[in-house]
């Protein structure tokens, strides 16, 4: 049989009476052989004596097993509630022997039948019973090792140290050692506690946090240090991994024992660590039943829905009792594919449409038909640089298109207005920035003479979308590097996709009208160190193995975010990590005028649209839009001149 043959036969589990039977062939083994150690001492050794005497031992032994199943077990996953089965079912059977014994002693002689076969010495049991218990377990670990072996063949063996010496780091070494899918050797135990500093854990002495460096890392070969803390708490997450990073070794992370028993991972889905989990703070949660309660029955609209903010609110909307859910978006594949995740999720009436929020004839259509009592506005045109480039296109969806939303909102007596807005739009110095702002203008203006509850939120950078710069790092990693960074210093707030969709839904439910919802999304984050920590996050150096390019800033593009513009303040809602945004409301009328013109311009203009004169009526109004390394500065320069 060659090794893969091997290999396969390992892999099998044996049939449970076939270990049944080698239990008991060892049962009688270590009879015959603590008979032979403790009576060849005395002279007395009796070969017929033995066997007989050996009947009653293997009948007490055998159902002795079958109540205790101790070979029920998978041999080659054999662990400590194996060897713990095995040291009961011999101490039970050894009991009743010496019971046995005891009363046979005391009512027959040697000579008699009786006597001859249940007459049993003390002391042949007691070593009977150390040696079975030796024997059984170690065939099993045996067993274990030639199997490891056999499948293992030729792999190399992951070296791992566990941070955490709680229960989740007990529970993190037991499915590594029970893991048949890949070999793994846990070499050591550290943690931040004090407390469990210098003690034991299955073995392992508990080492403090300090002790891991360089050196050590490479004494003990390690490969991997696995994270495993049962809170996963942002701050601790974020202090020690700053101390592991520097280190040449991979880092990893369990899921919380709470996740793990409700289901929502995988019992062994040990993950890398992400970026997210390193932010500095922890996560906003905005469970508030009152959202649920407010889509009852109630038909939604989602525009953008194939996006990254519009899906995620899709799949959030998809777990309550709405009546009806539109989902709109241009870009037929990503529609399909949200579609294809909600038909085994959601099993309620979701319409998927393929269209624009620039068509207002289709919009006029879609309002008409379905009657939307809530709108989720999440179409819009995002990337910076692009939409630089590009200002016809940016005016037209995210001005003209947002225009159009609103009108119909408002025509169709909508209950309630969500538009998805950014920071950027905060003192912007680059058009998507500036089209948003003015988009937000509109839509503020029109809720003073609205029916309709016109909400906009604003909120950073949201990890994981497409196009941030984390999928770009990862794509740059992939490629062996280098990552860019366009520029030293600059900073951007982070959010998570899941936040940033509970924000918009709880916007919803709090806005009365004309709010401007902010998150308080803690500090700043230097895309600089994101981009080191991210490369440490996946086992290189920096700058050994994989450098950074500082690039340079792109057009329209800012060193610092705000959320707040200059002459704005806040005011205080009942959740501490919301903040509605008193923005300047001068003008507003003739500004709502001059966004009319605006759109007019671009609804009639085709190929020949004239940039400069687009980019110059935006400025207009948004007088704080000053263009930053854009060929639209000349604007401002003329405007001081």
């Amino acid at each position: 049989m060659n090794l893969t043959g091997y290999n396969k036969y390992f892999r099998k589990d044996s049939p449970r009476w076939v270990i049944l039977m080698i239990d008991i062939l060892m049962v009688i083994f270590c009879y015959y052989l603590s008979n032979f150690v403790i009576t060849s001492f005395s002279g007395k050794f009796s070969i017929e004596l033995m066997v007989k005497k050996s009947i009653i031992v293997t009948i007490v032994y055998y159902f002795s097993f079958l109540y205790f199943k101790t070979y029920r077990g998978i041999i080659r996953q054999t662990g400590f509630r194996d060897a713990w089965s095995i040291f009961k079912a011999v101490a039970v059977a050894w009991l009743a022997l010496m019971l046995i014994a005891f009363f046979i002693r005391g009512n027959f002689e040697d000579t008699d039948v009786i006597g001859q076969y249940f007459r049993l010495s003390y002391a042949v049991l007691f070593t009977h019973a150390f040696f079975t218990t030796v024997c059984l377990v170690a065939a099993r670990v045996l067993y274990k090792n030639i199997y490891e072996m056999f499948f293992f063949g030729g792999r190399q063996v992951e070296r791992v140290l566990i941070f955490g010496a709680g229960n989740m780091g007990t529970t993190t070494l037991n499915l590594l050692r029970n893991d048949v899918r890949k070999k793994v050797k846990v070499v050591a135990f550290a943690d931040d506690n004090p407390s469990r500093i210098g003690k034991l854990i299955n073995g392992y002495k508990i080492l403090d946090q300090k002790e891991l460096n360089a050196e050590y890392v490479r004494g003990l070969k390690i490969d991997s240090i696995i994270i495993a803390l049962d809170d996963n708490n942002k701050d601790r997450l974020s202090r020690i991994s700053s101390l592991i990073e520097p280190l040449p070794v991979k880092l990893k992370i369990m899921p919380t024992s709470a996740k793990m028993l409700s289901g929502k991972v995988a019992t062994r889905q040990l993950r890398t660590l992400k970026i997210d989990d390193l932010l500095g703070r922890e996560a906003i949660k905005l469970e508030n039943p009152v959202i649920h309660e407010m889509f009852r029955e109630k038909i939604i609209l989602v525009t953008g829905g194939a996006g990254s903010i519009g899906s995620e609110l899709v799949r959030q909307i998809g777990f309550t009792d709405f009546d009806k859910l539109i989902v709109i978006d241009q870009a037929e594949s990503a529609l399909y594919d949200i579609q294809q995740e909600l038909k085994s999720n959601c099993h309620k009436d979701v319409l998927f449409m393929v269209g624009n929020v620039r068509d207002r004839q289709f919009m006029d259509s879609v309002f008409e038909q379905f009657l939307p009592q809530i709108v989720f506005h999440a179409a819009a045109y995002k990337h910076v640089p692009l939409m630089e480039q590009n200002p016809y296109e940016s005016i037209l969806t995210n001005v003209w298109g947002s225009k159009n939303l609103a009108d119909m909102a408002d025509k169709y007596g909508v209950k309630k207005f969500v538009m998805v807005s950014t920071d950027k739009a905060v003192n912007p110095t680059n058009v998507m920035g500036a089209t948003k702002r003015a988009a937000e203008i509109y839509v503020s203006g029109l809720s003073r003479r609205s029916k309709t509850n016109f909400i906009v939120t604003r909120f950073g950078n949201v990890l994981g979308s497409n196009g941030s710069v984390i999928p770009l790092f990862e794509k740059q990693l992939k490629k062996g590097g280098p990552l860019t960074v366009t520029h030293q210093d600059i900073t951007r707030y982070f959010m998570t996709i899941p936040e940033a969709c509970q924000l918009v839904q709880e916007a919803a439910v709090m806005g009365k009208g004309g709010e401007i919802y902010v998150f308080d999304m803690g500090q700043p984050v230097k895309i600089m160190d994101l981009a080191i920590r991210m490369i440490r996050l996946k086992g290189f150096n920096y700058p050994e193995d994989i450098g950074i390019e500082v690039t340079g800033l792109r057009p329209g593009e800012k060193i610092y975010e705000e959320l707040l513009a200059d002459n704005e303040n806040t005011t205080k809602t009942h959740h501490e990590k919301i903040m509605i945004a008193r923005v300047n409301t001068d003008d507003l009328e003739m500004k709502q005028s001059k966004i009319e013109h605006l759109c007019g311009i671009v609804v009639k203009q085709s190929g020949d649209h004239n940039p400069m004169l687009l980019v110059e009526l935006l400025k207009e109004i948004v007088p704080e839009y000053i263009s930053k390394n854009s060929i639209f500065a000349k604007l401002d320069k003329k405007e001081i001149a």
